[in-house]
């Protein structure tokens, strides 16, 4: 499969980055380096071999995960600066313009 310059600046474009022209050609050929290696990878024979998560074996090291009380609402709330009927009041961060 081959990567295209068109390819890049395309997900440049929805990345919203900016690349010149030597950048492009740089990135181009590396994504197309990758690729071909994940690409070499998909060739390998892999019969009989057990899929695997980790290379180790290991217990998780992380606590059971069990519910825990904390605070309150009503102490929670003490540190809000704006509400209204029990709830955090916040500034409007989407613009209602039909235009956008």
């Amino acid at each position: 499969m081959k990567i295209t310059k068109d390819e890049i600046i395309h997900v440049a474009k929805l990345s919203r980055l900016e690349f010149n022209a030597k950048e492009i050609d740089k990135f181009t050929e590396q994504m197309g380096e990758i690729i071909n290696m994940a690409n070499q990878l998909g060739e390998v024979n892999t019969d009989g071999v057990e899929e695997t998560v980790q290379v180790v074996d290991r217990d998780t090291v992380f606590r059971a995960d069990e519910p825990e009380h904390w605070q309150s609402k009503a102490e929670l709330m003490k540190n809000v600066p704006d509400k209204v009927d029990g709830f955090i009041k916040v500034p409007v961060i989407i613009d209602k313009d039909d235009n956008a």
